[in-house]
């Protein structure tokens, strides 16, 4: 098993601390690391490696709702710019899923081009340092504000859809 399905798993039955909300085709959760505040991560339902492996229907429908998952995190904690990465060859495994970043001026510090660069330019140990792993109270905190924002969203979505 990979580890987006360990983490899926670990949702299913309730032990997952991270978790905000469950989507259609995905799992809404709080990265484990916040350097980047607000750093949030969308898991596809299904062990699945390549957006083309899905049909055309529920690949549109994924990447909606990535779409609005990415928005809310944007609201939700002010961020300038969105970054999204969909990897899958790192811890996590070949399953597909959404790094969200939630990009603010200067949040890589002196690393990069004066500050600006890709999330990866930042020194690896210190952004996975414990330093970046939200308290419990933080971690709550996180989840009610991305979590209202997101309702937010899917009310204004379903009643324009009405």
């Amino acid at each position: 098993m990979c580890g987006i399905c360990d983490r899926i798993k670990e949702t299913k039955a309730g032990n997952n601390p991270f978790l905000v909300k469950e989507l259609e085709t995905g799992y809404v959760v709080i990265g484990d690391y916040q350097h980047f505040k607000g750093y949030t991560l969308f898991l596809y339902k299904d062990h699945v490696v390549e957006l083309f492996d899905l049909d055309e229907k529920t690949r549109e429908k994924h990447l909606y709702e990535m779409s609005l998952v990415a928005e809310a995190v944007k609201n939700a904690f002010g961020a300038d710019k969105m970054n999204y990465e969909c990897l899958g060859n790192g811890e996590g495994g070949a399953h597909i899923h959404w790094h969200l970043f939630p990009r603010r001026d200067g949040d890589i510090e002196n690393y990069g081009n004066n500050g600006r660069g890709p999330v990866w330019w930042y020194p690896r140990e210190e952004m996975y340092s414990d330093k970046n792993r939200p308290s419990n109270e933080e971690l709550e905190n996180l989840k009610a504000t991305l979590h209202r924002e997101l309702d937010k969203l899917l009310k204004e979505l379903y009643e324009n859809d009405i």
